[in-house]
């Protein structure tokens, strides 16, 4: 890349397209969940997507580039992870434990793109986008919490009964 702002707008096409493959993946976690609070969780969590894709949108505009997907690779791999799951045999607290696992990992992934991107957004003095992005760093970062506190607020527990039952 021969300036920041064209690595910048290169990186805006690739999270606009792991946003667009989130959309379609998200659905599928709500099928395959069996709790009720992760179903609300990855339901919850296809709107604000769908509202983080809007926002890219308006970055794109500041920076005076139509908007554009690059495939990106990285969330393909986990979202091929993320399909794993869904196909796993596994039931209940067990396998929502996974999708929990693998959802994380997406997370993690927009977590590290959004704080990038808003730190090059800064350098480049582009200061709307600075407050779009953060405002979608948050949304994942909470999004990761949420997942955690589910995982932690009994599920993980009712797994391992699951399996003690099961081996019993």
């Amino acid at each position: 890349m021969a300036t920041l702002k064209k690595l910048f707008v290169d990186q805006l096409k690739d999270i606009y397209d792991a946003e667009h493959q989130i959309v379609e993946a998200l659905p599928k976690l709500v099928k395959a969940a069996s709790s009720d609070e992760l179903k609300e969780a990855f339901s919850e969590h296809l709107e604000q997507t769908r509202n983080q894709i809007e926002r890219l949108e308006s970055v794109f505009s500041e920076c005076g580039e139509a908007p554009a997907r690059k495939t990106c690779k990285g969330m393909k791999g986990l979202l091929e992870e993320g399909e794993e799951a869904i196909k796993d045999e596994s039931a209940g607290a067990v396998k929502d434990a996974l999708l929990i696992g693998g959802a994380q990992k997406v997370e993690h992934y927009e977590i590290a793109e959004y704080g990038t991107l808003r730190a090059w957004a800064e350098e480049l003095g582009l200061e709307d986008a600075v407050d779009l992005l953060g405002e979608t760093l948050d949304e994942e970062s909470d999004a990761d919490e949420r997942l955690t506190s589910i995982a932690e607020g009994g599920l993980l527990e009712e797994g391992v009964n699951e399996e003690a039952t099961a081996g019993a």
